[in-house]
């Protein structure tokens, strides 16, 4: 099985991720992990995009990061698409509450060497984000209606049925969920 998990910052892609993982027994990539080097370095395009087709291409896996160039690549790759449609007041109060959190430390869904940080840009993306990529991606998604399983999250509540769920009914639960919801 294969999942994606996109959404602006601050929304729990790489809390759910890790969470879904464990249940489902499925190893789980945090895209900022592998794109940001110690100091906070990008990875180079070519490269970047090489390492994307190299993971897409295992037979299993839960991938949590935007990264808007490539994600069609991912889309197309995956069996589960979640969105996380949350309030920007709501996804702005997280980035900050995690750049409190994790002062002068690395996540763990970051690369080390990259310590929390928020910076003006950032906090803008996050605040606009429902604004500026959320209808693209619902537009990307609507070409999978009926191919794959898509899971929109509008409400923090979404989040703990989802996880019910699927201790419940496994992959199983994802696998035979109506297809375009």
């Amino acid at each position: 099985m294969k999942i994606i998990m996109i959404g602006s910052g601050g929304s729990g892609k790489s809390t759910l991720a890790r969470q879904v993982g464990s249940i489902l027994g499925l190893p789980v990539y945090h895209l900022d992990a592998y794109y940001y080097k110690s100091g906070w370095v990008p990875t180079p395009k070519e490269e970047w995009d090489e390492f994307l087709r190299r993971l897409i291409a295992k037979n299993e896996w839960i991938v949590d990061g935007n990264y808007g160039r490539t994600v069609q690549l991912r889309m197309d790759a995956a069996d589960v698409i979640i969105f996380f449609d949350l309030p920007r007041w709501l996804t702005t109060y997280r980035v900050i509450k995690r750049r409190i959190q994790y002062h002068g430390r690395t996540r763990p869904d970051l690369n080390e060497g990259c310590p929390e940080r928020l910076d003006w840009a950032f906090l803008k993306w996050v605040w606009n984000y429902r604004k500026t990529s959320r209808s693209g991606i619902l537009e990307k998604m609507q070409a999978y209606k009926g191919e794959k399983t898509m899971i929109v999250i509008n409400k923090t509540s979404q989040v703990k049925g989802l996880l019910k769920q699927l201790e419940l009914g496994g992959k199983d639960y994802l696998l035979n969920k109506d297809k375009g919801q």
